[in-house]
This record gives C-alpha cells, sequence and structure tokens, in this order.
C-alpha cells in the first residue's frame, strides 16, 4: 500500500509525526505499507523552524508543492494543479488528509477525481457554523473521504448525524496526545526561565492567533484589562506570532508582568504549555494538551473542536467576553477549578489503531 500523507501547516506535523512512526514500525514487521509526505508550502516558510522535523523525531516532508498565496481562490487552485502532477509522477493507493485547512479539502478533491480512496484523520469536528471557512472544509473534506478517522465520540456523532455511513467511522483516539505522550520527557526549559528567575506552576501562558478576535482592538484591550487586574503580580507569558506582536503594540496593550515572546521551537513551547499553571488560549490544540496535563485552560473562542475538552477536561469556554474571563480568573485564583479527566483514547495509540485498521481494508 502506497500512501500520500498531506499537510498543509505546521500544527498538521503534530498529528503526522505519530502516524509516520507507526508507518515505518509496521514496514519494518515486514508490513506491505509504504508513504510519502507532502507539504502544499513552501520549504522557505518561516512557520517551520528549523528544529521542527528534529524536534518531532519525523521526516522531512518528500516534496514542497510552494504554493504560498494568501488569496483563497489562488491557494485552491494551486494546489489542486501541483498536487495532480505530484500524484502523476508518484501514484499512490490512499490520500491521507489532516485537520480541516483549505490544503485538506483541496488535496482530497483532487485524490477522488482521480479515482483515489481518501482518509481523513480527525474527522467529524464540527462548529454548526457556516460562516466559519473552516467549517466548509470539514464538511466538504469528510464528504470525500472513504475512512474518517475520529477523536471522539462527539464527533461521530456528527459524522453519523450527516448520514455518513458507519462503516466507514473508525474512533481511534487522539493523534496530538500520541505527540504529547511521545515528547513529554523531551520537552527543553527556555532560558528565558532562568533570564526571569521563573518557577514551574507559577505563571500564566498566553496565547493568540485568531484574526477575528485580534481585529476587534477595543474587545482585545478589554480582556487584557481584565487579565492585567485579574493576574496580580502572576507573571503572563505570552509567545507569538509577530503580526500578533505588532497588533498588540498598535494597541498600546503592555504591562510589566507580561512578557511577549516568539514563537517557539516544538520542545521549547511544550515545556512552557507543561508547567505553567494556567493556560489562556484561542488555540483548539493547546486547550486539548491542558486537559491531558490537567491545567486549568480558558478559550477564547464560543466552541470547542473537541468538546470533551470542556465535557471531561480542564477547557472552559470563554468567548470573546470579559466579564467571563473575569469569572473564570476568579475561579482560578480561589483554586476551585474542576480536576477533569482522561478522554477515552488518549492514551498515545492513535496512531497504531490508524495503521492497523488501514492494514486490515
Amino acid at each position: 500500500m502506497n500512501i500520500t500523507i498531506i499537510a498543509g501547516a505546521r500544527p498538521n506535523f503534530m498529528k503526522i509525526a505519530p502516524l509516520t512512526r507507526a508507518i515505518h514500525a509496521a514496514e519494518e514487521a515486514g508490513n506491505n505499507i509504504h508513504y510519502r509526505l507532502i507539504y502544499t508550502g513552501p520549504e522557505s516558510d518561516k512557520s517551520l523552524e528549523l528544529s521542527l522535523f528534529h524536534d518531532l523525531d519525523m521526516p522531512r516532508p518528500d516534496t514542497f508543492l510552494g504554493i504560498d498565496s494568501g488569496n483563497f481562490f489562488e491557494r485552491m487552485g494551486g494546489i489542486l494543479i501541483a498536487f495532480a502532477h505530484d500524484l502523476e509522477q508518484y501514484p499512490a493507493d490512499l490520500v491521507v488528509v489532516v485537520d480541516d485547512m483549505t490544503p485538506t479539502m483541496a488535496c482530497s478533491l483532487v485524490a477522488k477525481k482521480k479515482g483515489l480512496k481518501v482518509a481523513h484523520l480527525v474527522a467529524g469536528i464540527r462548529s454548526f457554523d457556516m460562516d466559519m471557512p473552516k467549517e466548509l472544509n470539514r464538511i466538504i473534506t469528510d464528504g470525500l473521504s472513504d475512512y474518517l478517522f475520529t477523536a471522539g465520540m462527539v464527533a461521530n456523532r456528527n459524522l453519523n448525524q450527516t448520514g455518513t455511513e458507519q462503516a466507514n467511522v473508525y474512533f481511534v483516539g487522539n493523534l496530538l496526545m500520541d505527540t504529547l505522550r511521545y515528547n513529554y520527557h523531551r520537552f527543553v526549559r527556555p532560558q528565558e526561565m532562568d533570564a526571569w528567575s521563573l518557577e514551574g506552576h507559577k505563571y500564566l501562558l498566553l496565547t493568540l492567533n485568531r484574526r477575528a478576535l485580534l481585529d476587534d482592538g477595543e474587545k482585545l484591550k478589554s480582556l487584557f484589562d481584565v487579565l492585567f487586574v485579574k493576574a496580580g503580580n502572576m507573571p503572563i507569558i505570552a509567545p507569538v506570532h509577530g503580526y500578533v506582536k505588532e497588533r498588540l503594540e498598535t494597541l498600546g496593550i503592555s504591562s510589566p508582568n507580561l512578557h511577549l515572546l516568539p514563537s517557539q521551537p516544538y520542545l521549547f513551547f511544550g515545556y512552557w504549555v507543561s508547567h505553567a499553571t494556567a493556560i489562556i488560549t484561542d488555540s483548539g490544540n493547546i486547550a486539548e494538551e491542558a486537559t491531558f496535563l490537567g491545567i486549568p485552560c480558558m478559550t477564547l473562542n464560543h466552541y470547542a473542536e473537541h468538546p470533551e475538552t470542556v465535557t471531561m477536561g480542564t477547557n472552559r469556554l470563554i468567548g470573546e467576553s470579559p466579564e467571563e474571563l473575569a469569572a473564570a480568573l476568579d475561579i482560578w485564583r480561589k483554586g476551585e477549578w474542576k480536576k477533569g479527566s482522561l478522554p477515552e483514547r488518549w492514551d498515545g495509540r492513535a496512531a497504531e489503531r490508524i495503521v492497523q485498521t488501514l492494514l486490515e481494508l
């Protein structure tokens, strides 16, 4: 079986890394299974730090399609053409796509047009908000996929409600937890902790990336006003992209306790996450990691990609409400945050289940 795996953005690699190791292990055991890894962006993509693939203990992509347009239609069209040519040069039996990016949808479409099977990793995610670009990507990719691998039973129910044939849905668990478990003891203590005399579990971690929130300056300032008051003297560590830093500076958002850092290499960022006393984020991935680690998490969004982080884990949805953030921070300061529990199949074996399923098809 020749598999082509698609990555369309940096976060995809965190879920692909354990799959590459599982495929390699199956191949070493004598199974007829091989893969090629494609990144749809350019090799010079600044989001792919030089250490990323070493940190994740995975090979670099075999091919970079080089599509980097910020325009949706140009990017979509570029990927369609480039991936079609790649499949002509390197035929595959199965195309594996991840999450809900534009490249996920585009490569699924190419594969189906060429008569290939498609497997969707982390299928069945829904926000039920068609104004969100990713929601359309999810629906189309799930509809095109022959095999849908889910991280939780809520995703299974979502697929069932859309009429997906249940024989094609496989509840394998959370791939991100495979990566977290594998790398937990490989995390590297950042030098800034010593420079700023920071102790573990005595700082708040803040991440921001969602454009809709960043564009609303008044709301963003209100959220930070609440955070600065409620955090007291607690240091706030904020690894952010350059455009986020520029936005905060433009709005005059600053505090002696707010420490802005550039985007961190994977093993350093993992240390920041795992040693935080609490986390404020707009990232679904980080909310999942917080649940696994048992760390209080406040998500600046109205929905969770994996609702289990809220119903079972340590995550709480804040939306974009300063009042909700204030209430959540009060609960955290009082030491009354819910303990949470580990969702089913967050055991670090999701990739093994996926490969075993593929071998049995």
